[in-house]
């Protein structure tokens, strides 16, 4: 399965997880609602990652960890803010470099329309 595949299994996930919530929730609730969705679609989730950080050749446990990591390929970091910033896209750019993972996922839940919440960004490995 390619990353836009994985991609779009994961924004009708969202979707579906936002028709039934809404704004407003806390960001783990989301994640635990998205997880069990993208587990019914029978796909390899992760949640809550640990990502070390490889300085040379020294393996460093820095306390990064990614929300959802789907089939190996696609992240997805959760948010319920206001209002998605340039410090959550870098996070999310980190976390694509650190992992080698081509495709991420910025999802906010706290919008009146999730599709105005999610934004695709993309490693140019």
């Amino acid at each position: 399965m390619t990353e836009n595949e994985i991609s779009k299994i994961i924004v009708d996930c969202a979707l579906k997880v936002h028709r039934a919530l809404g704004p407003g929730l806390l960001e783990s609730s989301y994640e635990e609602c998205l997880f069990y969705e993208l587990g019914k679609r029978n796909l390899n989730v992760e949640k809550q990652k640990a990502l070390p950080l490889v300085y040379e050749e020294v393996k460093l446990n820095v306390g990064y960890r990614i929300d959802l990591i789907v089939e190996d390929k696609v992240i997805v970091e959760l948010k319920s803010v206001e209002s998605i910033n340039d410090v959550h896209l870098a996070q999310v750019l980190t976390y694509l470099k650190l992992s080698e993972c081509k495709l991420g996922l910025l999802i906010n839940f706290n919008v009146a329309l999730i599709k105005y919440g999610i934004k695709r960004v993309v490693n140019n490995l």
